[in-house]
């Protein structure tokens, strides 16, 4: 049980604060365009101690409201993914959607860390026990697929392989924890932007016309996937690849001066967190942990800094009250 888990029985009618985390994708390789203009992805996410809480309390009708990490860039209409969460649970439960969503961010907004995910997760489980559907797990991770390709593993958690466009997720073996330092950029990177710019450069490479079918290579997964069976952090850092890095580093370029301050402070590893532009470091421990972080505060580099631990627990219920 996490520090200040709450173990409870869901009560219907009760609010309900149900928390899930961010992700760092230790692995990301895209293959080509899906039917459905999506990529083909096989990735390894890690949940990392840096939370989204959500609070479901009773209301007249379907409310929403954001505090915390750029709670000014977040909508709280049906454009934000906890609230269609809530809407497409109560379609399938066969429930009305009274509810109040008070979301609470610790996230970056469009960060690469899929903290609008994690929302949507933590929205599901709230809901979920705060009208006492008794969907099972499978169910909502089902419905979480439907969201949106991060949202199934903000509802697993841990350290998990994720195929398809992400959505299909299985639980990795890995030992130990691990710490990073996580360096926060002023502004955010459009995800379809970045993935965009992958296209492009691959078109110009030769490498794929738009929409034709490109194999992803997952000989560096399988090596990562061993390094973390085997808790070697050095070997789980030789192992971390994004092919999302270069297209993000085009776009943000002041990227490449965030990964090699903290690098030349002495980080395990780093890369870009997904789509960015969050870049993450690993390092060994407290102590180099603080070194990195301190170099990267005060080389002007990131614009905030976060040390956390990974893995953590997926989306489940804190607290109940009245």
């Amino acid at each position: 049980m996490g520090s200040g888990e709450v173990r409870v029985l869901p009560v219907p009618g009760a609010s309900v604060v149900a928390r899930a985390h961010a992700k760092v994708n230790l692995a990301l390789r895209v293959g080509g365009l899906r039917p459905d203009r999506s990529h083909e992805l096989v990735t390894v996410f890690e949940a990392v101690s840096l939370p989204e809480d959500v609070r479901a309390s009773p209301s007249r009708g379907l409310e929403c409201a954001v505090t915390g990490e750029g709670a000014e860039h977040v909508p709280v209409d049906e454009r934000n993914l906890a609230v269609r969460a809530a809407l497409l649970l109560a379609e399938r439960a066969g429930v009305p959607p009274r509810v109040r969503l008070d979301i609470t961010k610790t996230v970056p907004v469009a960060g690469g860390m899929a903290g609008g995910s994690a929302d949507a997760a933590a929205a599901l489980v709230a809901c979920d026990a705060l009208w006492g559907t008794g969907l099972g797990r499978e169910d909502l991770l089902a419905l979480g697929g439907e969201l949106g390709a991060d949202v199934p593993f903000a509802l697993l958690g841990g350290t998990a392989v994720g195929t398809g466009r992400g959505e299909q997720v299985v639980p990795a073996l890995a030992r130990g924890e691990r710490s990073w330092v996580l360096a926060l950029s002023a502004s955010g990177l459009s995800t379809p932007a970045v993935y965009g710019e992958l296209d492009r450069r691959r078109g110009e490479a030769g490498r794929a016309a738009a929409g034709a079918a490109l194999d992803v290579d997952e000989t560096a997964v399988h090596e990562l996937l061993q390094a973390l069976r085997a808790g070697d952090a050095a070997a789980v850092g030789a192992a971390l690849v994004n092919d999302l890095q270069e297209p993000a580093l085009a776009l943000a370029p002041h990227l490449a001066t965030t990964l090699q301050v903290g690098l030349e402070a002495g980080a395990v590893a780093a890369l870009v967190s997904g789509s960015g532009p969050t870049t993450a470091f690993l390092v060994d421990g407290r102590e180099q942990g603080l070194a990195v972080a301190v170099a990267l505060a005060a080389s002007g580099a990131a614009a905030d800094v976060r040390r956390v631990t990974g893995p953590v627990h997926g989306a489940r219920v804190v607290d109940v009250g009245r």
